[in-house]
């Protein structure tokens, strides 16, 4: 749990970090701008979870494994063996992307403008191998703080390198066009300098852990045999890749609205009207840069955060496994369940109520974008609720045994989504990317729970989960009631969003406390 805390606390931190990075580079990319930028994302981030994911796990296992046996030598070795394997991992990657550049901007975007922005997030593939490498080792050596410190510290050279070169870019666009002859419009080239800075804060935590390297020695002493090269290389890769094909799987769906959104818009229209600026065949990639750079990029802001609670699930239900405890197996798995429920159902109804002030104060440059997310983001909430449970689940579907089932659900749930993309978007535009997002992930969670429930033969009582939504949606309407009330004396959005949510925050607290107490009694009672 003390690890599970750490990790939590800097995901936070980092993912402050990202939306402080994000919202001012949307409000000077606009929603073409955050096209070519998400661009980028959209072939990257398959790659580098396939790549990179499994890593840190993988290392911290076996690097645990030979610290309980006090095979230090081994410990260096893996340490070495593993940065050699998965430095050539993330070459490969780094050069795929490369190669992919300009092809994947032309058949996506229908133009080349995204190619340098795809181009430069190539290198973060290498740099995020061999990070992962060292996050992992000191992870399996019980030290969570150089993870947790090298998150935070990718975060802000990302957001500081990132907006700076962005903002020199569009303040000085004669400049760059007469410097790179092939770059044609600012916005991709606003994009690219956005994305180097993405880069950059890769390079800067392979820098961090050359660093600290010089200060952290491996014990000495302790059993000096140690496995094969061979045999490290076979554990590392069989045991990064299932973890990896199951998070390239998740990232999929952003290569599927890419395509989906831009293809059903321009071939079946959009009620939407092109803002001033906008051509008509620019509206789609618009459209879609605007869903992806403001609607997915608050809705995965929660799921973030509770995904580090899968790191302290793990352990816990797989102790309790093997123990054969199943008391304490009951009690993990709610209590890691009810967590995550506990945290997300009030942030989404709190986001569906409030999603047009989160948005208008979030993005005051860009109103044509954030107007257009509106819908969307609150279609987006049950999604999201439905995620931010399914990653701690995930988890423990390994504790117990399952580790191929999360893969399997994900590849199914891929498969709901596009469906029901193609069946939507023609009908109610990127709405519909929204709405069958939030079903993917309904489905998604409902077979990942029935799988852990026949696997670990637990009870779950749900009347826990019932309460929790009850006092949510008290929360999110009496968020809407302030806010409602608010409006009507012209307040500043920023005040009426925070009272709103000291209001809504307080009611669910209280109500989860009242239904707490009657449960109590009347089992009393009984």
């Amino acid at each position: 749990m003390k690890g599970s805390i750490i990790l939590m606390i800097s995901a936070t931190a980092a993912k402050l970090l990202g939306v402080v990075f994000r919202i001012p580079l949307t409000n000077m990319l606009g929603g073409i701008g955050m096209g070519y930028f998400s661009c980028a994302y959209s072939l990257f981030m398959p790659i580098y979870a396939l790549t990179v994911t499994g890593i840190s796990s993988a290392v911290a296992r076996l690097t645990a494994q030979s610290v309980a046996l006090g095979m230090y030598s081994n410990v260096a070795k893996l340490r070495r063996e593993a940065l050699i394997l998965f430095t050539a991992v993330g070459l490969a990657g780094s050069m795929l992307i490369l190669f992919l550049a300009k092809p994947f901007s032309l058949y996506f975007t229908g133009g080349t403008e995204a190619a340098a922005a795809v181009t430069l997030i190539a290198p973060s593939v290498l740099f995020g191998c061999i990070t992962a490498v060292e996050r992992g080792y000191y992870e399996g050596m019980s030290n969570m703080y150089p993870t947790a410190v090298s998150q935070v510290a990718e975060g802000i050279i990302r957001t500081v390198a990132g907006l700076l070169l962005c903002s020199f870019v569009t303040a000085h666009p004669r400049t760059v066009l007469r410097l790179f002859s092939g770059v044609t419009d600012i916005r991709g080239a606003a994009a690219a300098a956005g994305i180097l800075g993405v880069t950059l804060s890769t390079a800067g935590a392979v820098l961090f852990f050359g660093i600290i390297r010089l200060f952290f020695r491996v014990p000495n002493g302790g059993e000096h045999h140690t496995m094969s090269s061979r045999a490290i290389a076979g554990e590392l890769f069989f045991t990064a890749l299932p973890m990896g094909v199951s998070a390239l799987v998740t990232n999929l769906t952003a290569i599927v609205d890419m395509w989906t959104v831009i293809w059903c818009i321009s071939r079946f229209g959009s009620r939407i009207e092109a803002p001033t600026g906008i051509s008509a065949s620019q509206l789609p990639h618009f459209i879609y840069g605007s869903f992806a750079g403001i609607a997915l990029t608050v809705f995965s802001l929660v799921p973030s955060v509770t995904n580090m609670l899968g790191k302290g699930a793990l352990t816990c239900i797989a102790s309790a496994r093997e123990s054969g405890d199943r008391k304490a197996l009951e009690r993990g798995t709610v209590q890691a369940l009810l967590t995550s429920t506990v945290i997300a159902v009030p942030s989404a109804a709190g986001i569906f109520v409030l999603s047009p002030q989160i948005l208008g104060f979030l993005y005051p440059r860009q109103p044509d974008e954030a107007a257009l997310c509106v819908a969307p983001l609150r279609y987006l909430m049950a999604g999201m609720v439905c995620l931010c449970v399914s990653y701690p689940l995930f988890s423990m579907l390994q504790a117990v045994g399952k580790p191929a089932a999360p893969l399997k659900i994900m590849l199914v749930g891929t498969a709901v989504k596009l469906i029901f993309n193609l069946l939507l978007i023609p009908f109610m535009g990127v709405d519909g990317a929204a709405l069958s997002t939030s079903v993917s992930y309904v489905f998604i969670l409902t077979k990942a729970l029935w799988i852990y429930i026949r696997a670990s033969g637990v009870r779950l009582g749900f009347s826990h989960f019932g309460k929790v939504l009850y006092a949510g949606a008290m929360c999110g309407g009496s968020a809407y009631l302030t806010a409602c009330a608010a409006e009507r004396f012209e307040l500043p959005l920023f005040a009426i969003i925070c009272g709103s949510a000291a209001v809504g925050g307080t009611v669910y607290l209280l109500f989860l406390r009242f239904l707490s107490a009657s449960l109590k009694s009347c089992s009393c009672g009984d």
